[in-house]
């Protein structure tokens, strides 16, 4: 385990676990607790089994918030619909390797269109299956739980992933940074951070809070 007790460098609330009655008041908190982005999970029933939301949703929240959308594509084919969210209002697109027949392509192409690149995997994929395309992206996602519903338990079991991309990262100077989302609080945030983590994804702790004083505490995670 890295033994620099660092803290988070950003925080972005998953807004999945929000109100959606009440949104626009959700994201304002979001802005008042110091987030830095807004974390938008989309879902298509197939890659994951789960629904959640698409590009009218994004289109639509896009009016209600100054803060960059990091939107994290669970759905199969997202070639077929990276430039509609993009347009939609995706500061950041992420999609998951397992489910792009070109991740090279894919990533360029995002960037082309003035957006920044994500690359995330499953708990049970392997690290390598990355290891070709991080001089392309602008962020990797860890998956700390099985992506499709909120609220389950961080694994532990993927600390490792963490601390290898932080490895990789220092020692061929690349410049992506490293978001962790699935299971974090204040105790599994801090695991993340201290094993190399730069963005704690957070839903079920901010929302089902005081959504203001749960990012100030992500923020500043007890060491």
């Amino acid at each position: 385990m890295i033994k620099n007790k660092r803290q988070a460098k950003y925080i972005s609330p998953s807004i999945l676990s929000a109100d959606f009655t009440n949104m626009k008041k959700d994201l304002l908190s979001c802005e008042r607790g110091g987030a830095n982005f807004i974390h938008m999970d989309v879902m298509d029933g197939h890659f994951v089994p789960n629904i959640s939301f698409g590009v009218p949703v994004i289109r639509s929240l896009r009016a209600a918030s100054a803060l960059p959308f990091d939107t994290h594509l669970m759905i199969e084919n997202p070639e077929q619909y990276a430039e509609a969210f993009i347009d939609a209002g995706s500061n950041y697109l992420t999609f998951h390797v397992e489910a792009s027949q070109n991740p090279k392509s894919l990533l360029q192409f995002i960037r082309s269109k003035g957006a920044k690149a994500g690359l995330s995997l499953r708990p049970s994929t392997h690290l390598k299956e990355l290891i070709p395309y991080l001089r392309e992206v602008d962020l990797i996602l860890v998956m700390t739980v099985e992506p499709g519903f909120g609220g389950q338990e961080f694994m532990e079991s993927q600390l490792g992933k963490i601390q290898e991309l932080h490895t990789l990262r220092e020692k061929h100077e690349l410049e992506f940074f490293i978001s962790v989302d699935g299971g974090i609080n204040l105790q599994t945030g801090r695991l993340a951070v201290d094993a190399g983590a730069d963005c704690l994804v957070a839903g079920s702790f901010v929302f089902k809070n005081n959504a203001v004083s749960a990012l100030q505490e992500l923020r500043n995670l007890p060491l």
